[in-house]
């Protein structure tokens, strides 16, 4: 368990306001956790846009294979870490499971009791990685050390505003070195991860989805064509375009889940509204330490951000990562949701969308200065990413500004 820190009845949550270094990794999260309440493991976990939880950093004990299993297999089980970002408050395992499922349950007894834990305590938080995609951080306790008491509850009951607000100050920090500003025609929502169940009805979140109108009805349709889809026993489509009332396309990441026990019984369908390719380069790798893969990607993301107007080939791109082209595709794809070569487009489309607001360049030098091979070729693939066509888009975005970004 961790070393106990001074009187814990004396330290409080403003221990995050104390700390000015806001590029500190997430083990030194843990050790400031840590003197509010011992435990023995910690996970801070994250939807990201590929769907469920995945662990993103990890305390000092916890083990690599605990690590792996959970992302493989039994983040689908975790009762715990879903209705703490369901319900937006701390949830404690005892009070989910009954005495039985404690050690009986695949999540306790396939997970848990391996690596010598029996208790869980989760806190919500909202955007661990990245703005929009939730997550949480996990407490796990041995059976010696006991359950996480009342008066300890209590005590941490603001613990993932705390912690939101300490990664948010550190992520701002980068957003303003790095000089990234989301522009008002960017698509976003307070929330980017969506899920319905099995008769295709919103179960997060739990409020109206913060969306435009269009794009909601055409999600409502495609989780009943995904469930429909799944119950032929076929797999639906992972990527989806949906135009807004604008005609403007949001690009979408859809998983399904046959079986997701820590939500209920039957297939659950998950949407997530894909990142800008911008936002990927304010990650470090201290943000996603527990996952070794993504933080073996991060320099091939940055380098097609920075070199997208030459158009890299695969061949370039996956040296970065020092992976063959084939291993580094299929890893990139279920990593990031999307292929290199979308990811590739992002990067050109949204510096062409940039340039087309300015208003400064004339289109053909735009397609030049992006990385198409001519100014049709750009109207061609900036209307397939879109919806629109440049000349359409540009007078989109100036209505948009001139309406606040409404």
């Amino acid at each position: 368990m961790n070393q106990r820190i001074g009187n814990r009845d004396e330290v409080g949550l403003d221990t995050f306001g104390k700390v000015t270094n806001h590029t500190m990794a997430g083990r030194q999260v843990f050790d400031l956790i840590g003197q509010i309440v011992p435990f023995s493991q910690a996970l801070i976990v994250s939807t990201l846009p590929r769907g469920s939880v995945y662990p993103v950093q990890a305390s000092y004990k916890t083990s690599e294979t605990f690590l792996r299993a959970y992302g493989k297999d039994f983040h689908k089980e975790d009762r715990v870490v879903w209705q703490a970002i369901m319900r937006n408050q701390l949830a404690r395992a005892t009070e989910l499971w009954s005495a039985a499922d404690l050690v009986y349950s695949p999540f306790h007894h396939g997970l848990l009791h391996p690596h010598g834990l029996r208790h869980v305590l989760g806190a919500p938080l909202a955007g661990p990685v990245l703005d929009g995609y939730p997550g949480a951080v996990l407490l796990y306790r041995t059976e010696d050390d006991g359950d996480f008491t009342d008066a300890e509850m209590r005590k941490l009951q603001n613990i993932g505003r705390e912690v939101d607000e300490f990664i948010s100050k550190g992520r701002q920090a980068r957003n303003t070195e790095l000089a990234m500003n989301t522009d008002p025609w960017t698509h976003t929502a307070e929330l980017r991860h969506f899920i319905f169940n099995s008769n295709a009805k919103p179960v997060f979140p739990k409020k109206d989805l913060d969306l435009d109108e269009r794009v909601h009805e055409q999600l409502l349709q495609h989780a009943r064509q995904a469930i429909e889809t799944t119950r032929r026993g076929q797999i639906y489509t992972d990527r989806l375009l949906l135009p807004d009332v604008r005609g403007d396309l949001w690009v979408f990441h859809c998983v399904v889940f046959r079986e997701f026990p820590a939500l209920g019984q039957g297939a659950f369908v998950f949407f997530t509204l894909q990142p800008e390719s911008f936002e990927w380069v304010t990650v470090r790798p201290a943000d996603i330490s527990a996952d070794p893969e993504m933080v073996r990607l991060l320099p091939t993301l940055k380098f097609m951000q920075q070199e997208f107007h030459r158009n890299p080939t695969l061949d370039e791109i996956s040296k970065k990562a020092h992976l063959s082209p084939f291993h580094f595709h299929r890893r990139f794809t279920d990593l990031i949701g999307m292929t290199p070569k979308h990811f590739l487009l992002s990067c050109q489309i949204h510096e062409a969308q940039r340039l087309l607001a300015s208003r400064r360049r004339e289109l053909a030098q735009i397609a030049t200065d992006c990385g198409f091979a001519h100014q049709s070729h750009f109207t061609s693939r900036f209307k397939q990413a879109t919806g629109l066509t440049p000349t359409r888009w540009r007078r989109m975005a100036a209505e948009i500004v001139r309406s606040g970004g409404k």
